[in-house]
């Protein structure tokens, strides 16, 4: 049994985890704001993260073996952090995300032609910070939520302290009512509609991973392995958006309609018309086997298609 602490841990792949950390035997306590309750047997410590006395405060005495942040978007929350974590954990573990190498949010290496991305394509230990921006400011955020995400994995992983490694997931699907993001529903709703689906011409493809295959990699981040650094997560097979759309169309039997939009233009998610899809191999090469995204899409279309929130999408 080890102590592990969620922040955030309140709604999709994160309320998972921490159903599985506790059914697995661990002692779970959650952090978050009071948005909601989490299972039985899970200490719940209702206090805003970005304030740091407040924090402090109600971590008291506790220690932990593990931290995982599911919440973590800029790097003056992860300096918080750091600064409140360091000491009482060994392990810290930040749930990242595929866009830190989107080419459009920042100027990159030269990404591997036609080939998947790597991890150390963006290197947090080099990574130039800025906490003067206004990272309190909502609208900023929202616009640069992938810088957000690479100067939190680079406060992080300067801070000491603690082992920090920073899981970078894929684009996430499944699960139905509780993907609230509505990504997946956009393309049901249209395609079973006959409503065409905006595209950029070229589509190039990116990856994928469904929410318990996500759960169950931060549970192996967490518990189940000791890496440091950043790791890329997601399932084998890339697909583009024709890819998608065809499969869902195959599952309300309907030829899916596309509107054609400019390279650079707004589109449907996860229509990208820049390379940076990610390798999974260092994930795999430390022993960690990932699904098939063939495998678990026509279930994860068929939960959204039943999903009693699906509502009409523009």
């Amino acid at each position: 049994m080890q102590r592990i602490c969620v922040i955030g841990g309140s709604r999709y792949f994160g309320k998972l985890l921490v159903e599985r950390l506790r059914a697995a035997g661990h002692q779970v306590t959650v952090i978050n704001r009071g948005s909601s309750t989490p299972p039985a047997g899970v200490e719940h410590l209702v206090v805003d993260r970005d304030d740091e006395a407040a924090l402090v405060a109600a971590l008291g005495w506790r220690t932990f073996d593990v931290v995982v942040d599911q919440v973590c978007y800029t790097p003056v929350q992860a300096a918080v952090a750091a600064r409140v974590f360091g000491g009482r954990t060994r392990r810290y573990v930040m749930t990242s995300t595929i866009e830190v190498y989107d080419p459009a949010t920042a100027a990159l290496p030269a990404l591997p032609p036609g080939g998947p991305v790597s991890e150390e394509t963006v290197d947090p230990a080099t990574w130039r910070v800025a906490m003067d921006l206004p990272w309190h400011d909502a609208a900023y955020l929202e616009a640069h939520y992938a810088e957000g995400k690479r100067q939190a994995e680079a406060v992080l992983t300067r801070a000491g302290g603690f082992t920090f490694a920073s899981v970078r997931s894929a684009h996430v699907l499944g699960g139905g009512a509780r993907e609230f993001t509505g990504r997946l529903a956009h393309y049901t709703e249209r395609i079973r509609r006959g409503e065409a689906v905006a595209v950029h011409e070229d589509p190039l493809p990116t990856v994928f991973i469904h929410y318990a295959e996500l759960a169950d990699v931060l549970l192996w981040a967490a518990t189940g392995s000791d890496f440091a650094g950043p790791l890329n997560a997601c399932s084998d097979g890339q697909l583009d958006v024709r890819d998608l759309a065809a499969a869902v169309g195959g599952s309300v039997g309907r030829e899916p309609v596309y509107r054609m939009v400019d390279a650079g233009a707004p589109a449907s998610p996860f229509s990208v018309d820049r390379p940076y899809a990610m390798s999974n191999a260092r994930a795999k090469s430390l022993g960690y086997p990932f699904t098939r995204t063939a495998d678990w899409l026509p279930g994860a279309i068929a939960e959204a298609l039943t999903a009693p929130t699906a509502v009409p999408t523009t």
